[in-house]
């Protein structure tokens, strides 16, 4: 017995690793390759094909072989899997260096180079991962206990591990440390493995147990499904809960912050459903239930908790408190939503690989299922959503469980029929039709018209038109610019500031596009070459739709660039004049890459001498530790800095000038005596809205922690709220601007008189 509890506690214990791994590779690709949605995809498709080959090949290897100490050889896999996620940083820093070299040399090769290195560098683990399923089989029969027992516990310690990841071991501990952490969880695996083996004394099972291993006796001899028809259906739940993780996480992210905190809770209310599906299985298996009846119930519960997910963002609105406050509350509503589906489809795998307890049999359907998925989530993100929109992809994912679900039924069938119509009509009649009759997103912005709308395989993009007529970018809920209010004002002088600063400026990037109005900006002041790079296609088709940005992408020397902003930094041989963006607010998921010690260095390095670089400062975004940690940033790798607040919407705008340039930055503004320039701040306004010089910028940063691609401080670092309403913001301006005062030892200067930019 106690044997048995200690396999029970390791194996959960190794799947809290796992996951943690899996989330470390999703983040240093995205360093390394740049955020994208094709990244994002490579990633997850070497991640779950590793695991498939895994699976298939040990399979294959115990039906041929003996192992007479299974579990040990569970402990041998961890340990590779330890060892190989040791290697994960150094590998990664180098295939950033490689596919830099490899873009430079052949642009249209690089996409294969960074498919080749990923399965190069995630090979080894993921193939262990994959490998232990089959591993699982033998330790569950040797032990006296189920391997979907085991198969449930791997994939709750799973999502205590990313749990654990997100809230307490990278924020506290940098991704390196964390790193060596997660592979000491490996370690200790493997060597408890040899210890509890070595020592035990019950190796026998009881007769309870080995009953509970082998389930119904029958299932032995005459199985309820045929093998055929058991790989259909573990390839169709695994497409079906990849898919809909897809699906329904695009409207989650539109209900709170796209915070990797809210990700983790997101990743959990799946995983969580999952094991406990699996840990029912034994138990539904004693009673006779087959997948074809979780599968169709599945369908059902699916069509059902749609329309809940669609109004999530109307119930996110209720939800208030502290920080993990909400988000507890938000993970139990997200788990009484999507929990029953997911558990329901979670139950299809288990229960097979119980009913084929043979080795090869157990690794072709974990491959199978793994190769579902692959397929699912490349699928939702790349055809369905873009061709139906989240809500109907999901209709057709549940609908086509019940489809499936009925060759595996002994009965019922017409029942499945009629469940299946009764509640796609229901999704149907009660579905809200995002993005078409409504926006989804904050309350605020409730009433306003929806121009445009597109869900692209990265993030829903949409256009939506307020009652007095100004217009927002929306980018998963979240008003990513705006145009027509004075809080906008900032955006065209995030272009023309640098260029002011510049006495001669040439060549000029604008990272994030946004409506277009800060490259605008850079245009107006008579740049020769500018490059407009975002990592959202669909932003660049929005932009006809604001007439703020004149039309600046028919310039023709203007280069608008779909990518990565960073990535495109490190892999073009190009120098600026001016560099300037404006990404989304800090503490959004994969932004820190573009506020870290490592980016600044990157865009340095990219400046001409006496380049300028213009970074956004978003006080009503940012908590107050965060704010002075991006200007602590910002002046450890441009020293020559200032704070420039602009006097009519209040945000702050950081400038820096590398390596030349003569007096000191913010004192002389040469570009401001070009001609033919219509603006909205004289040259005496300009001066005064330094509220920070060098000297200054120094004295409010002190004491700040230097973000870093190690520390993830503003991915992982605490937030006080989870919304940010109207009075959340105006405390964090409050705060950030009070301390800018006593650093500057005067008030900011402001101006009155909003309208002054209107004309644009």
């Amino acid at each position: 017995m106690r044997t048995r509890l200690a396999i029970l506690f390791l194996v959960g214990f190794g799947g809290v690793a796992a996951l943690s791994w899996e989330v470390v590779w999703q983040l240093q690709a995205s360093l390394a390759f740049g955020i994208s949605a094709f990244g994002t995809a490579l990633t997850l498709a070497a991640t779950m094909g590793g695991m498939a080959v895994g699976s298939l090949a040990m399979g294959r290897v115990l039906h041929r072989r003996t192992v007479a100490r299974p579990f040990v050889l569970y402990g041998w896999l961890e340990l590779i899997i330890g060892i190989s996620g040791l290697l994960m940083l150094p590998g990664f820093a180098l295939l950033e260096q490689l596919d830099a070299q490899v873009w430079a040399m052949s642009p249209a090769f690089a996409p294969a180079f960074r498919v080749i290195g990923i399965a190069v560098l995630l090979g080894p683990p993921t193939i262990s991962m994959g490998a232990t399923i089959p591993t699982f089989q033998l330790v569950a029969r040797r032990y006296g206990t189920s391997v979907a027992k085991l198969y449930a516990l791997n994939t709750a310690g799973a999502a205590g591990g990313v749990l654990l990841f997100s809230f307490v071991l990278l924020p506290a501990l940098g991704v390196g440390q964390t790193c060596t952490l997660i592979a000491a969880v490996n370690a200790v695996v493997f060597v408890s493995t040899w210890v509890v083996t070595s020592f035990a004394a019950d190796d026998t099972p009881s007769p309870a147990a080995a009953s509970e291993a082998a389930g119904p006796a029958r299932s032995l001899t005459t199985p309820r499904l045929s093998p055929r028809m058991a790989q259909v259906i573990v390839l169709g739940t695994g497409f079906a809960t990849f898919g809909l993780e897809v699906a329904w996480f695009r409207a989650l992210r539109s209900a709170f912050w796209s915070t990797s905190h809210t990700f983790a809770i997101i990743l959990a209310s799946v995983l969580i459903p999952l094991a406990i599906g699996a840990r029912l299985v034994p138990w539904i298996r004693r009673r006779g239930v087959t997948p074809g009846a979780t599968v169709a119930a599945a369908g059902a519960a699916i069509l059902v908790a749609t329309p809940l997910v669609e109004r999530m963002d109307l119930f996110a609105a209720a939800l208030g408190g502290t920080y993990f406050g909400a988000l507890a509350t938000w993970l139990g509503l997200t788990l009484a939503i999507v929990g029953p589906p997911m558990a329901l489809l979670g139950m299809a795998l288990p229960w097979c690989l119980e009913e084929f307890p043979e080795p090869r049999q157990t690794g072709r359907l974990y491959g199978i299922n793994t190769l579902g998925s692959v397929l699912g989530s490349i699928a939702a993100a790349w055809l369905l959503l873009p061709w139906l929109g989240f809500a109907r992809c999901a209709w057709l994912i549940g609908a086509a469980m019940i489809v499936l679900a009925l060759p595996a039924l002994a009965g019922g069938r017409r029942f499945a029929v009629a469940a299946g119509l009764v509640t796609f009509a229901a999704a149907w009649y009660f579905t809200s039709s995002p993005g078409r009759d409504r926006f989804q997103g904050f309350p605020d912005f409730a009433g306003h018209e929806v121009l445009a709308f597109r869900e692209a395989p990265d993030s829903t993009v949409s256009v939506i038109k307020a009652p007095r007529g100004n217009r927002a970018l929306m980018i998963d809920g979240f008003a990513a610019s705006t145009e027509g209010l004075f809080a906008a004002h900032y955006m065209r002088w995030m272009g023309s500031l640098p260029m002011l600063a510049h006495p001669r400026p040439e060549d000029g990037l604008v990272i994030c596009f946004g409506t277009g109005q800060t490259t605008d900006g850079v245009r107006e002041e008579g740049i020769a070459a500018l490059d407009v790079v975002d990592v959202s296609g669909a932003v660049f088709e929005m932009a006809p739709l604001f007439e703020t940005n004149n039309g600046v992408l028919d310039a023709p020397h203007v280069n608008p660039v779909v990518m990565d902003g960073r990535a495109w930094l490190r892999r073009t041989n190009r120098r600026y004049d001016v560099i300037t963006l404006e990404p989304m607010p800090p503490n959004f998921a994969g932004v820190n890459s573009l506020y870290s010690r490592e980016f600044y260095e990157i865009a340095a390095s990219r400046l001409k001498p006496g380049g300028i670089v213009a970074q956004w400062l978003p006080f009503h975004l940012v908590e107050r530790e965060h704010s002075v940690a991006i200007a602590a940033t910002f002046l450890a790798v441009f020293p020559d800095s200032v704070l420039w607040v602009d006097p009519i919407g209040g945000t702050g705008i950081l400038l820096g000038r590398f390596g030349g340039g003569t007096g000191r930055l913010g004192e002389r503004w040469p570009g401001v005596w070009r001609e033919a320039v219509s603006r909205t701040l004289s040259e005496d306004e300009i001066r005064l809205a330094v509220t920070l010089d060098p000297a200054g910028l120094q004295r409010y940063a002190d004491g700040g922690v230097v973000i870093t691609d190690d520390n993830q401080m503003l991915n992982f670092g605490q937030l006080h709220s989870v919304r940010l309403d109207g009075e959340h913001s105006a405390r964090l301006d409050t705060v950030n601007r009070e301390d800018v005062t006593r650093a500057a030892g005067r008030v900011p200067f402001r101006i009155e008189r909003p309208e002054v930019w209107r004309r644009r």
